[in-house]
């Protein structure tokens, strides 16, 4: 392009010219923070405190990509890395960790508007897709927790910018972001491997012209697994395992092969990407509006549409992450499928467009029931890290930990992970001095007899629910779901905390409870006391 054209581009820009992504990015960022700016001091929770802030923790101090403080689960070291250059920009707190991964979830909405345009070919569905997906409850809360799943999103969806749509396609830019993808959490991997096939079998359909090209794109959505090999090449030769320690490896793949497993978590797996925090308004919605005619345009032409081609890789992407995380992944964890609803959102976004009058309302409507599902908690059973739940929980954590100091200071104490974590390591924000711990697996009837075996071994307990159970089970798939739940996912149910003090004959001193989630403290009068600890199954 000559320097007279592209000085007349900006002076005269096409009206119908999408923004410039670096006019949109501050937008998005702006909002983010200001929509998340109450979550940002929060200490870490869950998986964060379990594995990915003491790795990058580990990584910031001594430099090492093999985590010290907490077992190796083998996952690519790009997120340690990066939130270690940024402590060592800002300082090791917790905003500037949350900051940080707001920055990562921004370029990941950045991706999601240039996604939509180059598509769909509209800036009113860039725009909607880009909100819904902002608002999504799931997106939303992983915006600001330090998990690898957000990384692998931005990364994945930059990837997709450059290998979904049909013209202008290319190929090496995808893999660069794909790489990206990998080397922050290996099971991005599905991704561009589904992409390769799907280029490979395009090649051996299409004529002499094409099959060449058409290879060459599956050739370079296949190489980024070079450097995950190198990854779990150079682990190995550190640690002597290729994928984690074996228990990780155990709970997240080996055991998880059996088909009547395989076809529960299928099922779970499509209701998480059709129908979870109220993704069913949108689905529906969808369903609904396919069933009328397109709208012509002010030209009374047909409105363009997603093309069938593109339309068949989002499908078979779908289909095939819905599978891999059927069988990969102990826990049925929604976030897993982070870089998938964003294409969910974008079909429906882009069918409103096309054959609904006023489709802005339907947005609009489903983007009230999402904002409703960060604040609203389903009839049913999910993981706390889905919405809002999570700031609750980390506060009851929080309000019970400062209950424990004011009180019991110094004592050991029986819990169960992630509260064991939390009271053992000072860095992930809940304490200043770390406790001595008696580590249970969670609060069920087993577990508290098991304790009651060894009255010696802890003078207070620090005992919460484990499992959000809502307080009436409205919606359920039934006893035969249960038992499968209960067996295959780690379905269990704790104990109140008023029997846990009867078994284990203690007194209960104090207790909070918050949207069906609790916390309480319970005192034991011990002649001794003694530091167990009990490992924690790898996640």
């Amino acid at each position: 392009m000559s320097k007279r054209l592209r000085l007349r581009t900006i002076l005269e820009p096409r009206i119908d010219a999408p923004f410039a992504l670096w006019l949109v990015f501050p937008v998005i960022f702006a909002a983010l923070y200001v929509s998340h700016f109450s979550l940002l001091r929060l200490p870490y929770y869950w998986d964060e405190a379990g594995y990915y802030i003491p790795a990058a923790w580990d990584f910031f101090r001594t430099g090492s990509l093999i985590p010290s403080t907490t077992m190796s689960n083998a996952h690519p070291p790009l997120p340690s890395v990066y939130l270690a250059l940024w402590w060592k920009l800002s300082g090791f707190y917790p905003e500037v960790t949350r900051q940080a991964v707001l920055m990562i979830a921004s370029i990941g909405l950045l991706a999601v508007w240039r996604l939509a345009h180059r598509i769909a070919g509209s800036g009113q569905v860039a725009f909607w897709t880009v909100v819904l997906t902002a608002l999504y409850p799931i997106w939303f809360a992983q915006s600001t927790l330090a998990q690898a799943d957000i990384f692998a999103a931005a990364f994945a969806l930059w990837g997709l910018v450059y290998a979904l749509p049909d013209g202008n396609r290319r190929s090496w830019v995808a893999a660069l972001w794909f790489t990206a993808a990998v080397l922050s959490k290996e099971s991005a991997i599905v991704i561009p491997m589904t992409l390769a096939v799907m280029a490979l079998v395009d090649g051996f359909r299409s004529g002499p012209p094409d099959r060449k090209k058409r290879w060459a794109d599956a050739g370079w959505f296949a190489s980024c697994v070079v450097p995950l090999i190198a990854w779990y090449g150079w682990h190995f030769a550190k640690t002597g395992f290729v994928f984690g320690n074996p228990a990780f490896l155990k709970y997240n793949a080996q055991a998880n092969f059996e088909p009547a497993r395989f076809l529960a978590a299928f099922g779970h797996r499509l209701l998480h990407l059709t129908a979870h925090m109220n993704m069913f308004v949108p689905s529906l919605l969808t369903i609904a509006a396919l069933m009328l005619s397109p709208r012509p345009d002010v030209e009374v032409r047909e409105r363009p549409r997603v093309s069938a081609a593109v339309l068949w890789r989002i499908f078979f992407i779908l289909v095939a992450n819905a599978a891999f995380f059927s069988i990969l992944g102990g826990a049925l964890l929604t976030r897993y499928l982070l870089p998938m609803y964003p294409l969910v959102l974008l079909v429906a976004v882009s069918t409103f467009s096309r054959r609904v009058p006023f489709w802005q309302a339907l947005a609009l409507f489903s983007a009230s029931a999402f904002v409703a599902g960060l604040f609203i908690n389903p009839p049913y059973r999910f993981a706390p890290e889905d919405n809002l739940e999570y700031a609750r929980v980390i506060r009851l954590h929080m309000a019970g930990i400062a209950q424990l100091n004011k009180r019991y200071a110094g004592s050991t104490v029986l819990s169960a992970w992630p509260v064991t974590d939390e009271l053992t390591k000072p860095e992930l924000g809940y304490v200043k001095t770390p406790y001595q711990v008696y580590r249970l697996e969670d609060f069920t009837s087993e577990q508290i007899d098991r304790a009651a075996d060894d009255p010696g071994g802890y003078s207070t307990a620090l005992v919460f629910s484990t499992k959000y159970d809502p307080p009436s089970l409205l919606l359920s798939l039934g006893p035969k779901s249960e038992a499968l739940d209960e067996k295959y996912f780690g379905l269990h149910h704790d104990l109140p905390p008023e029997e846990i003090a009867m078994r284990l004959h203690g007194t209960l001193n104090w207790e909070r409870q918050d949207h069906a989630q609790w916390i309480a403290l319970i005192r034991f009068n011990r002649q001794f006391e003694a530091s167990v600890e009990l490992p924690r199954p790898a996640r």
